[in-house]
């Protein structure tokens, strides 16, 4: 009995939002392309892409204070979220496109409008705050940014916050009305139901054992059918690697040099979800806080108002968990199982310098549920046990890579990884993640496809006016395509949810 055997010139491993990104992107400028997509569990964007696994935010940097440092001057450094910013301005513009082109439906599903709100305690908080808002306000990005230290304008941003609070010591916030919920399951599943309608064939329960390179420079994967147990066998001269957790794994097993010297650090993320809806009323933003001290980026509080099923809820996190495992349905042994001869020093080396990351690992899992709300109630003073689950999210793997700043460097970013030819890329890390998908695979079109890219172009274009262009440098273009990508989303046009 003969295995299937097929040929295509894209394989996609992962059904999840980057995947899915890619997809639609490439079907877009290539239409004759054979695109093949295999996921090894029944269903799309039920790992990372999850609306409950992951924040749900619109990362814009509008909130999120680990984006602007504060230099040793006491200037505010915001190269990086002038960046981020940009970056989630390519994915509304590709989202918008999609929606006008009526390629998806109805955009209320998966984005809504929501105030982004950062908010800090003690007077060197409020000041670093201060100096925040005045470099950010300065760039067109960031227009429409508010700061207020007035409790009783706090009381209107954020009432359920401000709420039987004994205000003892300095306290601020920024709101910025143009932040954004997304629910990057409800958008993954509609992209790759998309995709199934152009012809890219859809493969759930199909699990990737090996990739190989075969000798006339393509790509050959050997599949398990987890269906009926069969090993099958698909070949393709590029193969993007989209499994979230699972990504590291995958990469190594191609061999590439470029694989080398990588390791891998798994956290779980832990919510808290209300189950009052009452205490769902009372507030309507996305507010973020300050890390801990030794916490990692992706670890920053923050309460957030969330559509899920269209419906309104709210979540407090994430606390830090700790599991051996890459992915939520992932194996016990994932993480000894990615150390290897070329990458232990590496891992060891990260270990050696993250003490402090370890401590704070071992004091977050250690926590019981009422430490959880001690630390929900710096949000809520009057939080009750009662009115809130836990709920474990998705795992996040943070690569470990030599670099520049010494061996087994922790990396919290989203970090793409191809070989010399560009025939293989891999997607591996968290924070911002979804936010960037658009982004992201712009600059693996760079790398893997450089001989099409000038041909693309024009289409790219059609796709995301902004493309090749920089938003801060051209403020005429950044207004015409806020105005443009909120009408066709429907953001402008919703009905405010008043508290």
């Amino acid at each position: 009995m003969s295995n299937r055997q097929t040929k295509s010139d894209v394989i996609l491993i992962g059904a999840g939002i980057m995947s899915a990104t890619l997809g639609t992107m490439l079907k877009e400028l290539a239409p004759d392309w054979k695109i093949t997509l295999f996921e090894k569990l029944d269903k799309a964007g039920e790992e990372s892409s999850h609306e409950l696994n992951n924040a749900g935010t619109g990362h814009a940097a509008l909130c999120e204070l680990n984006y602007t440092s504060e230099k040793a001057d006491g200037s505010i450094d915001i190269t990086k979220a002038v960046k981020v910013n940009e970056q989630f301005q390519l994915s509304m513009q590709f989202w918008s496109h999609l929606v006008d082109k009526k390629l998806i439906k109805n955009p209320e599903q998966f984005i809504m409008p929501l105030p982004h709100m950062s908010l800090v305690q003690g007077e060197d908080n409020v000041t670093y705050l201060k100096k925040r808002v005045e470099a950010m306000t300065a760039n067109p990005l960031f227009e429409g940014m508010e700061f207020s230290e007035d409790p009783e304008k706090l009381k209107e941003w954020i009432p359920l916050i401000m709420k039987n609070r004994q205000v003892n010591e300095s306290i601020a916030a920024t709101k910025i009305d143009s932040g954004t919920d997304v629910n990057f399951g409800a958008l993954t599943r509609m992209l790759i139901e998309h995709m199934n309608k152009v012809d890219v064939e859809i493969n759930y329960g199909h699990q990737v054992e090996d990739i190989k390179r075969t000798s006339d420079g393509e790509w050959e994967l050997k599949i398990k059918n987890n269906q009926d147990g069969k090993l099958e066998y698909h070949k393709a001269k590029f193969v993007f690697i989209g499994g979230g957790g699972g990504s590291l794994p995958l990469l190594q097993k191609t061999g590439i040099p470029e694989s080398k010297h990588i390791g891998g650090f798994p956290i779980s993320g832990i919510f808290m979800v209300c189950k009052n809806p009452d205490v769902i009323a009372q507030h309507h933003a996305k507010v973020y806080g300050k890390a801990k001290v030794g916490a990692p980026p992706m670890s920053v509080p923050h309460l957030d108002t969330r559509y899920i099923d269209n419906e309104k809820s709210l979540l407090f996190g994430p606390f830090a968990g700790f599991s051996p495992k890459f992915l939520k349905t992932g194996s016990m042994l994932d993480l000894i199982g990615s150390v290897k001869p070329n990458n232990v020093t590496t891992m060891l080396a990260c270990g050696a310098k993250n003490m402090s990351l370890t401590k704070y690992l071992i004091e977050q899992v250690m926590q019981t549920k009422e430490q959880r709300m001690n630390e929900l109630r710096d949000f809520i003073p009057d939080a009750k046990s009662e009115d809130w689950d836990l709920w474990t999210a998705g795992q996040r793997v943070q690569v470990i890579k030599d670099t520049e700043n010494g061996k087994g460097t922790l990396q919290f970013g989203t970090e793409l990884v191809t070989d010399a030819d560009g025939s293989v890329a891999a997607l591996l890390g968290a924070s911002p993640g979804a936010s960037t998908a658009v982004a992201v695979m712009l600059d693996l079109m760079q790398k893997c496809f450089p001989e099409q890219i000038d041909e693309w172009e024009p289409r790219l274009k059609e796709m995301i006016p902004s493309y090749g262009k920089s938003l801060v440098e051209n403020p005429e273009l950044l207004k015409e395509i806020h105005a443009s990508t909120a009408k066709t989303l429907g953001l402008t046009e919703k009905e405010v949810v008043h508290n």
